[in-house]
């Protein structure tokens, strides 16, 4: 049942894109988000944070967590037990930005540029990608400096039991060599240091690859990860863009061969609800656009897709999603995603409150 869905958070002018939400052990509500962009590509995002107490009823003013000289994209974000806060983040960079943004890029250096990324990361040289971690033992309000990690992906790392992080992602995005890979990450510290103990193909297709990955723990050490399949090049309408599901039963060491789910969509955010059900929500970039979900009731086995839930399905265009979903004390489910508000303006925040 859908309660309410609204904005949360437009920039006049601005792009913004790919939340994050969490809870703190005090039930607060976090999101973080890509903003202060031009458009989808640029060299201009700054990761925000914003924050309710509510359970998402009002919202404060973003406050600018991190701004490098790169384009800082896809935040993600994770809460510990003890409300220590863990934000992620990919900086992008590539060799021709300089004639759209003279400005900016006159103030970029090759030592920003090498300070920032790290080569490997990406196709070739004329791109550049860095993965990156900081975190916040004062609820968000002072940031550590920030640290290198192994993966990257849009929502950021787990706590699975005993307080321990998980973070599935992708190490890096060789996909003409098609050395890279899909690699699990523990830490034992809060976020402060990361050893990658598993790994899992990403190339399961001649023509695909799998991406921007999510993971939930169903029990003690079994885990249920699923990942977004892109095809180069394109498909038509991306019509193979289901998602895939891979799952580990020794705590991220190991993992099952990569296959596809009927859920199609891209790309996931998982998350296991109090009655012990699983949840997927993901965006639909094609007609009629928008936000959706689906349930699991025997852990990530099987998948309900037969009743698809509709968050949103009005969307203007297929700039949107990345939905991302926690639930509040009181039951209701809150998922954040990004979306174009109203036709020929750039995309905003959104939020929709529901009730499975």
């Amino acid at each position: 049942m859908i309660l309410e869905s609204r904005v949360i958070c437009k920039q006049v002018g601005r792009y913004l894109a790919w939340p994050t939400i969490a809870a703190t052990p005090a039930g607060e509500l976090l999101v973080v988000f890509s903003g202060d962009r031009d458009a989808h590509v640029c060299p201009l995002g700054k990761t925000f944070l914003m924050r309710s107490t509510d359970n998402g009823q009002t919202w404060s003013a973003p406050v600018i967590i991190t701004n490098t000289p790169l384009d800082d994209r896809d935040a993600g974000l994770c809460v510990c037990p003890d409300g220590t806060i863990i934000v992620t983040w990919f900086t992008y960079w590539k060799r021709q930005w300089p004639e759209r943004w003279p400005d900016h890029m006159r103030n970029v250096s090759a030592q920003d540029v090498a300070n920032w990324s790290s080569p490997g990361l990406i196709d070739g040289e004329n791109h550049r990608r860095g993965h990156w971690l900081r975190r916040s033992t004062d609820g968000g309000r002072t940031w550590e400096p920030p640290l290198r990690v192994p993966p990257t992906a849009p929502h950021g790392p787990i706590v699975c039991t005993a307080g321990r992080l998980l973070y599935v992602g992708n190490d890096a995005y060789d996909r003409a060599g098609k050395t890279s890979s899909i690699i699990a990450a523990e830490s034992r510290d809060q976020g402060q240091t990361w050893q990658v103990i598993g790994r899992t193909g990403m190339f399961p297709t001649a023509q695909g690859y799998l991406c921007e990955p999510h993971v939930v723990e169903v029990s003690p050490g079994r885990l249920v990860a699923m990942a977004r399949y892109e095809e180069r090049p394109k498909t038509q309408e991306d019509q193979n863009a289901f998602l895939w599901q891979f799952d580990s039963t020794d705590g991220g060491r190991t993992w099952t061969a990569p296959r596809p789910t009927e859920i199609w969509g891209k790309p996931p955010h998982l998350i296991r609800l109090r009655d012990g059900r699983l949840l997927v929500t993901y965006g639909i970039r094609h007609a009629p656009t928008g936000q959706r979900a689906c349930l699991s009731t025997d852990g990530g086995q099987t998948w309900d897709y037969r009743h698809e839930i509709v968050l949103r399905d009005d969307a203007p265009d297929e700039d949107l999603g990345y939905p991302a979903t926690v639930e509040c004390a009181d039951g209701t489910l809150v998922t954040v995603y990004y979306q174009v508000d109203k036709p020929g303006e750039p995309p905003c925040l959104m939020l929709t409150r529901w009730r499975v």
